[in-house]
C-alpha cells in the first residue's frame, strides 16, 4: 500500500526536503504540496491523502484553524503537525483540532517516516518532548484515566486499530484518537505500545 502525503509549509524549501525525505522512502507518494492553510483544506478534499503533514504557522488560516476544517470534513485523512514549535499551548490547541500527532521538525528522517507510517495505519504518534509536556500537563489536570480512556486503551492491548476500536465502543474514530492523545499524554510515552505496557505496570489494566 502506497501512503499518499499532502505537505503543508509555507518555506519552500523545508517542503523540497520533505519531499526528498519521503521519496526516498518505498510506498511513499506526496500527492501534493502547498504553502497556505486555506490550500491545504481544499488539496486534503481534491486530492484524497492518507496523511497531511502540517506546519502551525502559516500565513492567513492558520494549521490549528486547517487541521479543524480537514477533520470536519469527515474524511479518512489523518493530520500530523510538523513544526518547531512545542509549547504546551501549541500542543493542546493540536490535540483539540484533531490533529493524530504531532512531530517537531528536528526529528530525523526516520523518525519523521515512522510517524507518517503510523499515522497512515491509523495510529497516534507524538515525539518524545512532546509526550513529556503534555504528560505534565496532563498530570495537571487529571492524573488519572476516565472510564471511556481506560476501554480505549483496554482496546489498544487487545490489538484492535482505531476504526475498530471505535466500532466496539460505538464511537468515532477521530474520538478514538483524541482519547489515545490524552492516554500518551498523561501516561508520558508516545506510542500505544508503551502505553499499554505502562498501563499494565501502574495497574491499571490487567497482565494479559
Amino acid at each position: 500500500m502506497t501512503v499518499r502525503v499532502l505537505i503543508v509549509d509555507d518555506h519552500p524549501i523545508v517542503r523540497q526536503g520533505l519531499c526528498a525525505v519521503l521519496a526516498a522512502q518505498p510506498g511513499f507518494a506526496v500527492v501534493a504540496e502547498c504553502g497556505t492553510g486555506e490550500e491545504a483544506v481544499a488539496l486534503a478534499a481534491d486530492a484524497g491523502p492518507d496523511v497531511v503533514l502540517m506546519d502551525l504557522r502559516l500565513p492567513g488560516l492558520g494549521g490549528v484553524e486547517a487541521t479543524e476544517r480537514i477533520i470536519a470534513a469527515g474524511s479518512a485523512t489523518a493530520v500530523v503537525v510538523l513544526t518547531t514549535y512545542d509549547s504546551d499551548g501549541d500542543i493542546l490547541r493540536a490535540v483539540a483540532a484533531g490533529a493524530t500527532g504531532y512531530l517537531l521538525k528536528d526529528a530525523s528522517a526516520e523518525e519523521l517516516v515512522a510517524g507518517v507510517r503510523t499515522a497512515a495505519a491509523g495510529g497516534t504518534v507524538l515525539a518524545a518532548p512532546v509526550a513529556a509536556k503534555l504528560a505534565t500537563r496532563m498530570r495537571g489536570e487529571a492524573p488519572s484515566l476516565t472510564t471511556r480512556e481506560i476501554q480505549v486503551l483496554e482496546c489498544a492491548a487487545r490489538g484492535l486499530s482505531n476504526p475498530e476500536t471505535g466500532r466496539e465502543l460505538f464511537i468515532s474514530e477521530a474520538t478514538v484518537k483524541s482519547h489515545m492523545m490524552r492516554i500518551f499524554g498523561k501516561l508520558g510515552v508516545a506510542d500505544r505500545t508503551a502505553a499499554v505496557t505502562t498501563a499494565i505496570a501502574r495497574g491499571i489494566l490487567s497482565p494479559p
